[in-house]
């Protein structure tokens, strides 16, 4: 991919990775239209960024998405990447047979029916740019999973499928595919004081990582920084390691 002169959407994009990635990408010389449900933090990041645009959007109300799809598309006609970025991750006590489901259903609808469903939507537009892009954003724990979070894990393990997948359909199109593959970064994903976790790579780090990375390896497909390595090929160093390394991150994060 490219890495300037883009028109890039981003969903999820008012705080922690999204907002990192629209202000990096933004200074890379990218017309960057962020996304999001809270109207007060579009106004606070567009207002400190000035050049960014944004567009109120909830990635929850699936029924709506090809609509606003099609709003943005003739909005910015030269819109030519999406990176699905929007993402909920929660805590879950399977062993609790009370617990809300509705957790559940936010997590499925938020990480993995709105980026497919956004992603449809946008293509045909998409596919009428000379170049264009598709960045999806998995996870580490798409690989090895954080028991802590079994629906997170799994709705990104499905979006690593569901991108491998999209990668082959559009094979003969100029539509790139790529996927974002984050560790376990200092964002308040799972609330404030991650922000502060020392196991936790440095959001300013990650970022600066992911632009060097499009930057100097423009066909990469997986956007992989260092830290991310060993959750994404746990698998590959045998069952009886990768089931050590889940007992050991799993024991750490209890």
């Amino acid at each position: 991919m490219q890495i300037t002169g883009n028109t890039i959407l981003i969903t999820g994009g008012t705080s922690g990775i999204g907002r990192a990635l629209a202000e990096a990408l933004h200074k890379e010389g990218n017309q960057v239209i962020v996304a999001g449900r809270r109207k007060p933090l579009l106004d606070e990041l567009t207002a400190a960024n000035p050049g960014i645009k944004s567009a109120a959007l909830d990635v929850g109300n699936i029924d709506e998405l090809p609509l606003i799809a099609a709003q943005l598309a003739s909005h910015y006609p030269s819109l030519n990447v999406l990176i699905n970025n929007a993402g909920i991750m929660k805590p879950e006590d399977l062993n609790d047979p009370s617990a809300p489901f509705d957790i559940v259903d936010d997590i499925v609808t938020t990480n993995l029916l709105a980026p497919v469903r956004l992603t449809t939507a946008l293509l045909p537009h998409l596919k009428e740019q000379p170049n264009a892009a598709v960045i999806t954003v998995s996870s580490g724990l798409a690989f090895l999973p954080l028991a802590l979070t079994p629906t997170y894990c799994a709705t990104k393990a499905a979006i690593h499928s569901w991108t491998q997948s999209l990668r082959y359909q559009l094979r003969d199109t100029k539509v790139e595919v790529l996927e974002l593959i984050p560790p376990y970064v200092q964002t308040e994903l799972m609330g404030p004081q991650q922000t502060q976790d020392p196991r936790a790579m440095p959001l300013a780090d990650f970022i600066a990582e992911v632009i060097e990375i499009l930057r100097t390896q423009p066909d990469a497909k997986e956007i992989l920084v260092q830290r991310v390595l060993p959750l994404r090929f746990a698998a590959e160093k045998g069952q009886a390691a990768y089931d050590e390394f889940f007992k050991t991150l799993n024991d750490s994060m209890h």
